[in-house]
């Protein structure tokens, strides 16, 4: 082998390790700031777009912010930019979506989801009541789709400018 080819395989070699650690101290500073907690990244939608979980039961999709691996669990990780002091019942949701999403594409048992609130972490667990709880939500959604006037459940009008059901909504506040 010649000098040349030696020198470019070093130096190949010594750049391939310079965007390795990059990336690392990239992940460990998204980790802390986002309050991610021990273990393994498998999926982030944060920093660059990712493929969407699917749902064959729900027809259902979505991605969370973070799948993290713990030990051999898949824990779904959400980040929210809230002034809420307490988990609110629609993040719960979409939490709980994101579990089951889990469990459908990795084919295992997921206890339980976390929401973050400015650097607060709330686990969520994936019980049984909340399982009941997201198929009656889904099961409730898909009706109201099939009617032409669906009942406004809030009086907030700052939901109605990026919420998903407007398209069926008529009573749109403003």
């Amino acid at each position: 082998m010649t000098l040349v080819v030696s020198l470019l395989l070093i130096i190949l070699s010594l750049s391939l390790l310079l965007i390795a650690k990059n990336n690392y101290n990239t992940a460990q500073k998204m980790k802390k700031q986002d309050r991610i907690p021990n273990g393994k990244i498998q999926y982030t939608d944060l920093n660059k777009p990712a493929q969407p979980l699917f749902s064959k039961r729900y027809r259902l999709t979505g991605k969370p912010d973070y799948i993290v691996k713990k030990g051999q669990q898949l824990i779904p990780f959400e980040v929210k930019n809230t002034n809420k002091k307490n988990p609110q019942k629609n993040h719960i949701m979409q939490l709980a979506a994101y579990c089951h999403l889990l469990e459908e594409n990795y084919k295992q048992f997921v206890p339980y989801g976390v929401l973050s609130y400015n650097n607060e972490e709330y686990p969520i667990q994936f019980d049984p009541k909340l399982r009941f709880e997201l198929e009656n939500t889904i099961t409730t959604i898909r009706s109201l789709q099939n009617k032409k006037n669906i009942p406004l459940n809030h009086n907030d009008p700052k939901k109605c400018v990026y919420c998903s059901m407007k398209k069926y909504c008529n009573t749109i506040l403003s």
